[in-house]
């Protein structure tokens, strides 16, 4: 009786046995069919993918053409903030500059800024940069190097007197004189008294200017003149200082 019992408890242990080894079986083989057809699947898709790239054509759109369409007249947007501008180039009543009218000047590029005949020249605007010379002092220095106007003077005189001197240190100063253009003086050294001459007034402009043939030993051109009526009254007198080749200019009035 007893070893009928363990020849059954033997017999059902090995079938448990068997079962199990079964049961594994059927799930490795399952595994390995769902990992198949899933690799088929991805095999597949991605051959499509490629097949689609390689056929795949751009098919123009057709373009309709109807007599009846009218063409599209796309127009800018108008402002109501502006008017017309009219033809003397204003706008609401305010002039408009002209585009056309406006002229940039093109410079060569350089890495050093300013271009200069010789360090000298260079050396020399970096030193009045630093020093920050006022202009009025850098005038009385250097003197001026634009054109000067000392003033316009009306008189009845049928002729007038212009005296002139150097009035600080004599250093050899000369002076060219013109008269409406026109040389008068050629050449004239400017010494401490004065000296000068006689000019007989035309109707209307008489223009009188002084130019400034050099800067003497010292520099600059310094002078101070007088303009005296035929009554012996002082018109106009004022001084100068010029760089070489500046004009000092004034104009008398006949009436």
């Amino acid at each position: 009786m007893i070893n009928c019992d363990i020849n059954n408890s033997i017999t059902i242990i090995i079938k448990y046995i068997c079962f199990k080894l079964f049961l594994k079986e059927i799930a490795f083989r399952v595994k390995y069919l769902l990992f198949f057809i899933l690799s088929f699947f991805v095999f597949i898709d991605a051959y499509a993918q490629l097949d689609s790239q390689n056929n795949s054509a751009a098919i123009p759109a057709e373009e309709k053409k109807d007599a009846n369409t009218p063409a599209l007249d796309i127009k800018p947007l108008q402002s109501d903030g502006l008017s017309d501008i009219d033809k003397d180039d204003k706008v609401n009543g305010l002039s408009v500059p002209n585009n056309n009218d406006l002229i940039i000047e093109k410079k060569d590029f350089s890495m050093f800024g300013e271009k200069f005949a010789n360090p000298a020249e260079l050396y020399d605007k970096q030193l009045r940069r630093n020093l920050k010379m006022p202009d009025d002092l850098e005038t009385k220095q250097y003197g001026s190097t634009t054109n000067q106007f000392l003033g316009d003077f009306t008189t009845k005189a049928l002729y007038i007197k212009v005296v002139y001197r150097d009035h600080e240190y004599f250093d050899g100063d000369r002076i060219r004189v013109y008269v409406n253009e026109d040389v008068y003086k050629p050449n004239i050294l400017l010494e401490n008294d004065y000296k000068g001459f006689k000019l007989d007034l035309l109707e209307g402009f008489n223009k009188i200017d002084f130019q400034a043939l050099n800067q003497g030993t010292s520099g600059p051109n310094t002078a101070e003149f007088q303009v005296i009526d035929d009554a012996g009254n002082i018109i106009s007198s004022n001084r100068w200082n010029l760089a070489t080749g500046v004009k000092a200019s004034i104009m008398i009035i006949k009436e």
